[in-house]
């Protein structure tokens, strides 16, 4: 499936020669004019990247980034007659991911665009963070949030966590849980794993009273809840 770019230039003429120039590259080309609808755009199509003019008629660039960065995470490359160091700033700190400034050469972007979608596939590949409803693991930082408030767990529950939240829909038995979490071999008469997820309901319980986080599939072992329709 070709990878999808919204290109937003009001200068016809460039907007023609970069979207024929990607779309000989393999890629998909939306394009828009002005800053009107381009949220209109996003909210109708998958867009993978977003290649923005500042100088757009009707709604300048940085409050059409400034409205993309308040619904969406989708990379933005600027593209802008203004080569200064400041304005630079300016925009990458109101949430441009990367800037280009004209006049451009053809690889040049072509080259961005492709770094930048090698980074998200880098990010989606190796997730910083785990959610399930309001529950978020940060995995750089090895702490659990639910509902905003900070768990306190052994490394253990965490762990237990963050293997049943990276396979939402596996079904782990007591034996293959074990020993991703401890490395070690499996007694079926040893209650450790039975205390670590007991204690990490109720820890749960604590903050959730009325959610359920880890289900118990009898006779199997253990999977991540599963809201019932």
């Amino acid at each position: 499936m070709k990878m999808k770019i919204l290109l937003v230039e009001d200068d016809l003429e460039i907007s023609k020669l970069l979207a024929e120039f990607l779309q000989e590259n393999g890629y998909e080309i939306f394009c828009q004019y002005d800053g009107l609808h381009v949220l209109d755009c996003l909210r109708e199509n998958k867009i993978d990247l977003i290649l923005l003019d500042i100088m757009l008629p009707y709604r300048n660039g940085d409050t059409v980034l400034t409205a993309v960065r308040e619904c969406s995470t989708v990379p933005i490359i600027v593209i802008s007659a203004k080569g200064t160091t400041q304005n630079k700033v300016d925009l990458l700190r109101l949430g441009a991911d990367d800037y280009i400034t004209k006049p451009f050469d053809m690889e040049e972007v072509l080259a961005r665009i492709e770094s930048n979608l090698r980074r998200v596939q880098f990010q989606k590949d190796n997730p910083t963070h785990l959610r399930h409803g309001d529950l978020v693991l940060d995995l750089n930082d090895n702490t659990a949030f639910l509902q905003g408030s900070e768990l306190t767990l052994t490394a253990k529950e965490f762990a237990i966590l963050e293997l049943l939240m990276k396979y939402p829909d596996k079904i782990f038995s007591k034996a293959n849980l074990f020993q991703s979490v401890w490395n070690a071999e499996y007694i079926s008469e040893d209650n450790t794993l039975n205390v670590h997820i007991s204690n990490l309901r109720n820890k749960l319980k604590a903050v959730c009273p009325d959610k359920d986080f880890i289900d118990t599939v009898w006779g199997i072992g253990y999977r991540l809840h599963k809201a019932r329709d």
